[in-house]
């Protein structure tokens, strides 16, 4: 029998079921996750637990320290595919293309699905009005009561004529390429002449310049970017179609471009804008050309908008 003594000298050994324990919980709290999800755990590490990772679940950072608090890193999720995915059930008419982009603006992410250049017929409106306001801005100005005239019937009743002369006002190709390198597209290029409606741009681009109008981070002023999006939401009845067929009702904001080419009598439909799903704003802009009528091209929009959309919805 040991001394009182013997038994205070003697170190008691730790326990190795602890750490053990605590490292079972975390494959059982990762492990919960469900293939191609999104998962929300969060662990605590604690001294001796290894840190548990997994490609279907969030991964537990190993550095933490006993008692600290580890972060949980999210699966990184292939919108991209997603996408392309949605995408692919799409039917899209013999010899037509569409391309489309979407973005989550709570969270930020985006995904595309195509990188060919498509006339922009008369969602260059939109972008012809940022041009003129960002043009307004580096003055110190306001628009002028014609402006704002032009601006209301280009927007609201994609009037011709009315982007006509603010086409004339910023400069035409060149002032709309100078304010987009501002804006930061890269792959939009003002039509010649006095035929804006052959500007060719991507999906990709536009959604760039959707976020200069709905986003924050704009090199747009906040006055700017709601009277744009203002116009947006109040375009004639008979134009309420394309991306807001993705949206709950009336929580849309869109400008839609429609042109037959003379030279093969098949019609470019394109429609971008900003559009409300459960509670979610997202940022959505679709491409298409090669539709033998206008009706079928706005199917094909429609269905890529809704298409767009579900890829970032659970």
């Amino acid at each position: 029998m040991e001394s009182p003594r013997a038994r205070r000298g003697r170190r008691a050994r730790p326990s190795r079921r602890r750490p053990l324990l605590y490292a079972a919980l975390a494959v059982v709290a990762v492990g919960g996750a469900t293939a191609g999800g999104t998962a929300y755990v969060k662990a605590r590490a604690h001294s001796g637990a290894s840190a548990v990772s997994s490609s279907a679940a969030p991964s537990v950072s190993a550095s933490a320290g006993a008692g600290e608090e580890a972060s949980v890193t999210e699966p990184v999720v292939d919108r991209d595919a997603r996408l392309s995915s949605a995408m692919s059930a799409v039917s899209v008419p013999s010899g037509a293309q569409v391309s489309a982009a979407v973005l989550a603006v709570d969270s930020g992410q985006s995904a595309v699905y195509g990188d060919a250049a498509f006339d922009t017929a008369s969602i260059v409106k939109v972008d012809i009005l940022a041009a003129l306001l960002l043009q307004a801005q580096d003055a110190d100005r306001r628009l002028t009561a014609a402006e704002r005239a032009y601006a209301t019937k280009m927007i609201e009743n994609s009037d011709n004529a009315s982007a006509t002369a603010l086409w004339h006002s910023i400069g035409r190709a060149d002032g709309l390429d100078a304010a987009n390198r501002r804006f930061g597209l890269t792959a939009t290029t003002g039509g010649e002449g006095e035929l804006w409606g052959l500007t060719q741009t991507t999906s990709a681009d536009q959604l760039v310049l959707l976020r200069q109008v709905f986003g924050e981070d704009s090199r747009l002023g906040a006055a700017s970017r709601t009277y744009v999006q203002a116009l947006m939401k109040q375009v004639e009845p008979d134009q309420q179609w394309g991306v807001s067929a993705a949206a709950e009702g009336n929580s849309w904001a869109l400008k839609n471009g429609w042109l037959a080419r003379s030279t093969t009598g098949l019609w470019d439909v394109n429609s971008i804008g900003r559009v409300t799903v459960d509670g979610t704003d997202y940022l959505v802009a679709v491409l298409s050309n090669g539709t033998a009528t206008q009706t079928k091209g706005i199917a094909l929009v429609e269905a890529a908008a809704k298409a767009a959309v579900s890829a970032f919805r659970r």
